[in-house]
């Protein structure tokens, strides 16, 4: 028969969160896979655990040549233990192409439920959660970012990122942008942990608040596009485009604004703007 797969939730934060059934499952999984050994011997250490299996690496560096290995294993009946340094396992971390690869091998994958920073954050913000999506870690390009961003600019779903603190800043800024400076959102700083912090406000507002420098692990939430009284018509769209063109804005830079304002996807205005302009309509 073969083995099974647990992927294991691990504290976010305090280490009292960690779910009652980790420690039973590390002391006595067959196999241990952990993004950072290190990281788990000082989990073990505080639960009181020594895992009876073999432990080995398994991060983002070394998951495409070790899933084959750890399948193997699974193959011939073990249990193998995956823990990432914090939350569950293939959320912005390594485990994805393992348990995609178990599936495909028709072996039994099961979890066991922790803490998540998306789950915290999103109830912690005071933003809308009855209908959100993660958009996980945005490109460190600011080009490459802003598109993504603007991509979502009409979403109406809460937004939940994660972000390193030095690049905080950076994305807020570009989320001012893409968004519009008023867009509420949430800051979620060391969440459950001792010096947790939870800064909320317009999102423009707090680029200037990360500008001043901000430390920990960080996970952003942002209030969805606004729903829109009226629905704007492909003239009004083209109409808002030439204003802006008229007040000195470029049409690349007035197109995205005026996506941000309807709560509409950018390439509905731009489609807007190219049937205008090829029916001769003046921009």
């Amino acid at each position: 028969m073969t083995g099974t797969l647990v992927l294991a939730g691990t504290p976010i934060g305090d280490i009292q969160d960690a779910p009652p059934r980790l420690a039973e499952e590390l002391a006595g999984a067959d196999v241990v896979a952990a993004e950072d050994t290190r990281r788990l011997r000082r989990l073990t250490q505080a639960l009181g655990v020594q895992p009876k299996g073999r432990v080995v690496s398994y991060f983002e560096g070394n998951e495409s040549a070790r899933t084959p290995e750890l399948v193997e294993a699974l193959v011939g009946g073990a249990r193998v233990l995956l823990v990432t340094d914090a939350g569950m396992p293939s959320v912005s971390d390594p485990g994805y192409r393992l348990v995609a690869a178990a599936v495909e091998k028709d072996i039994k994958v099961t979890a066991v439920p922790g803490p998540s920073a998306v789950l915290t954050a999103l109830a912690l913000s005071g933003l809308p959660v009855d209908r959100f999506c993660f958009e996980g870690f945005l490109p460190r390009k600011a080009g490459e970012r802003l598109s993504r961003l603007r991509e979502v600019a009409g979403e109406r779903r809460t937004l939940v990122y994660f972000e390193a603190p030095h690049r905080l800043d950076d994305t807020l800024a570009a989320m001012a942008e893409a968004f519009g400076a008023e867009r509420r959102a949430a800051v979620c700083r060391e969440l459950t942990k001792t010096y947790e912090e939870i800064k909320r406000g317009p999102v423009g507002e707090l680029a200037a608040w990360a500008a001043e420098g901000v430390r920990g692990e960080i996970t952003v939430v942002v209030e969805g596009a606004p729903e829109q009284a009226e629905e704007l018509g492909a003239d009004e769209l083209v109409r808002r485009v030439r204003v802006r063109e008229e007040a000195g804005e470029r049409r690349k830079e007035a197109i995205a604004a005026v996506a941000v304002e309807a709560g509409v996807p950018k390439r509905e205005v731009f489609d807007a703007v190219v049937a205008a302009k090829t029916a001769q309509k003046p921009l």
